[in-house]
């Protein structure tokens, strides 16, 4: 169900100043740009369904209050992993409001919501990850245009950090080179919560960096880009993610199918399993903070090991 600010009857954020929300969503200074977008709509149609039904505030709820809001949600025909993110930014919000004083008794301990599927996209396998790399290499040189060929040196940087080194794409489009060590290969990441972890970079990613550094990106930088940023667009500004979709759209696979950057990351942790890697190292790389988060990754490898036992046992 595709969710609108309409979607659960969501007026203006003057029917919802009681609630704060603005206040709230200037606490949330260690989550992400999106994260924060997030909850900040999700806890603005929360407060418009609470003020419909007569709550002019915070200090009115109660836990019945809170069970009946996500019963609505469930009856809208919302998905489990919406409901379950919803019940997140509500938790957040009630933890704040009860933190600042806003309630007595803080109620995000007792509210609970069906966690969603882990649902991954499909992974590619890793000779096809290796081809697409390969195809990346040889492009810059294939290009006699300058700016084309620096515009291919970088589109190579973002393809060997996503699946080189298992970054999200907005880690990845955040990189600065006060976070590169290029000479002990390795990279310095802040990722979510404001969580820093440091990553191994292979050696492909760092001769793409190197090549990226010296001459590319000098012909992207103009007088207005950020001296410290690594990636820049063709005009000079901070890569973005989109930015960084459009660099896969461009980088299809072989049979013509085309990856969403979190596609590499879940690919790198998956190839790592698959390699022999244990889970707990495979979590560090990733940045997870629960081992569970990395666990939704073993029953792809359990796939392959399956599959595997299928084709070469002869008992199988």
């Amino acid at each position: 169900m595709r969710e609108t600010a309409t979607t659960v009857g969501t007026r203006t954020d003057g029917d919802v100043m009681s609630w704060e929300i603005e206040g709230f969503t200037a606490s949330l200074t260690g989550s992400s740009r999106n994260t924060a977008d997030a909850y900040r709509r999700d806890v603005t149609q929360f407060g418009d369904w609470a003020h419909r039904g007569g709550l002019s505030g915070p200090s009115e709820l109660d836990r019945t209050t809170l069970r009946r809001y996500l019963a609505f949600l469930n009856t809208r025909g919302f998905a489990r992993r919406s409901i379950a993110r919803k019940a997140a930014a509500l938790r957040a919000y009630l933890r704040w409001a009860h933190r600042t004083g806003r309630v007595e008794t803080d109620l995000s301990r007792t509210l609970r919501a069906p966690k969603g599927a882990a649902r991954l996209p499909r992974v590619p396998r890793a000779d096809e990850a290796v081809a697409l790399l390969d195809d990346a290499v040889a492009a810059p040189a294939a290009l006699d245009d300058p700016v084309e060929s620096a515009v291919a040196r970088r589109d190579l940087v973002v393809l060997e950090v996503l699946y080189g080194a298992g970054l999200r794409v907005g880690e990845c489009c955040a990189i600065t080179v006060g976070d590169l060590d290029l000479d002990a290969a390795h990279l310095t990441v802040l990722g979510k919560g404001s969580k820093e972890r440091r990553v191994p970079l292979n050696a492909p990613a760092i001769a793409a960096l190197r090549e990226y550094l010296d001459v590319a990106r000098p012909m992207l930088a103009n007088a207005e880009s950020p001296p410290d940023l690594v990636l820049l667009n063709r005009r000079g500004r901070p890569l973005t993610p989109r930015d960084a979709r459009r660099i896969l759209e461009r980088h299809p696979l072989d049979d013509g199918r085309s990856l969403h950057p979190h596609a590499l990351r879940h690919a790198y942790a998956t190839h790592l399993l698959e390699g022999g890697a244990d889970l707990r190292t495979v979590q560090e790389l990733l940045g997870h903070t629960d081992l569970a988060t990395t666990q939704v990754y073993t029953h792809l490898t359990r796939d392959h090991l399956k599959a595997v036992y299928e084709a070469t046992h002869p008992r199988a």
